[in-house]
């Protein structure tokens, strides 16, 4: 995408991390034409590998020297998860503002550090992309006009074949729990924010979950979950195995129903048992539209043009929500209460389970 004039401010993005996920935010932050990109990435040759890749502001080993070296808009954080509130803390010290990856981290109690602060208009986000999906954004929009009555049920089924998309799955923070690993802190937790986006927070949850099928770890790969999204009744399927690249969320309401369907590039409604659905196609995407959409949108939320896509306590909310079903699976208990710390809280360890 190009400059298009001078006109277009130019902002400058440190991206903290450049593993696939923070090379992705690299690429796309550039791709948007309103940015320039630095990075910080501990590790020598990935440094270098991204170094030559992108036409870059700096290349860092160390987060201190970036934030002393640069005049930085905004960071990204892209680390393991039990990293990102310590750094996001570092980088709104220095007056920039933060976008930080999902999830916000693995310990609620830890992450209410940032709850609470006075950052004196900086920007703070959580990057759940699938709020800047427009088929979700079309479908939330519907849902919020009142069109087709209160929400009373949500259901969603996800299914991908996880080695294809992640090949190197086995030799990351996949692996474990407590570095943000398994499919409901990496891929379930999306489900959750879209659906807490969509229909309001989750309040009770219980699920199953079980390691089925990837070879060379142990955390789970397929997870079932009842819940309530207060007065709204929600259900969760998803595993990181199938064949079928396939994603349905689907909400039922009094007087229709509103479904998403990924894999098919749409969301449709339907409002009348004699009538048959209305789609609403959305553009076939390209591996990065999506998060060139979400750069996009954290770029003009630095500009105050709109606020950002998921808040640091929305964010907050589905990481104490990603608590819940690891402490019901983990335990074997059915129903967990979910309620966020206050911003005082006493850092403390979760108990995930396996």
């Amino acid at each position: 995408m190009s400059n298009q004039g001078s006109h277009v401010k130019q902002h400058r993005i440190l991206v903290v991390g450049t593993g696939s996920i923070g090379e992705r935010h690299v690429r796309c932050f550039l791709q948007t034409g309103r940015a320039s990109v630095g990075i910080v990435e501990p590790a020598d040759k990935v440094r270098q590998v991204v170094a030559d890749r992108y036409p870059l502001l700096g290349a860092y080993a160390d987060l201190d020297q970036a934030l002393h070296d640069g005049h930085w808009t905004s960071a990204v954080i892209c680390t393991p998860a039990p990293m990102h509130v310590q750094q996001a803390i570092q980088c709104l010290d220095c007056s920039i503002s933060t976008l930080i990856e999902k999830p916000l981290a693995v310990a609620s109690a830890q992450a209410a550090a940032l709850l609470g602060r006075d950052d004196h208009g900086l920007a703070i986000g959580v990057a759940y992309v699938y709020r800047a999906h427009p088929g979700i954004a079309a479908m939330r929009q519907e849902l919020q006009s009142g069109r087709f009555g209160r929400p009373l049920q949500l259901t969603l089924v996800s299914g991908q074949h996880f080695p294809t998309y992640r090949p190197a799955y086995a030799s990351t923070y996949y692996t474990r729990h407590e570095t943000g690993g398994g499919a409901i802190q990496d891929a379930l937790t999306h489900m959750f924010n879209t659906a807490e986006w969509l229909v309001g927070p989750i309040t009770r949850i219980a699920a199953d979950a079980g390691h089925c099928k990837l070879e060379h770890v142990q955390v789970e790969d397929t997870v079932n979950c009842i819940a309530r999204h207060d007065q709204v009744m929600a259900s969760y399927s998803l595993n990181q195995h199938q064949p079928a690249n396939e994603n349905t969320l689907t909400v039922i309401c009094q007087r229709g129903m509103v479904r998403f369907e990924g894999h098919n590039n749409r969301w449709r409604w339907q409002s009348d048992p004699a009538c048959q659905w209305t789609d609403c196609p959305v553009p076939t995407p390209t591996r990065d539209s999506w998060f060139i959409m979400q750069a996009a949108a954290w770029l003009d939320a630095l500009e105050g043009k709109h606020p950002v896509l998921c808040s640091l306590e929305e964010g907050m909310q589905t990481l104490v929500v990603n608590e819940a079903a690891l402490r019901s699976a983990g335990s074997g208990s059915c129903w967990q209460d979910v309620t966020v710390p206050s911003p005082n809280a006493a850092e403390r360890s979760i108990d995930v389970g396996a």
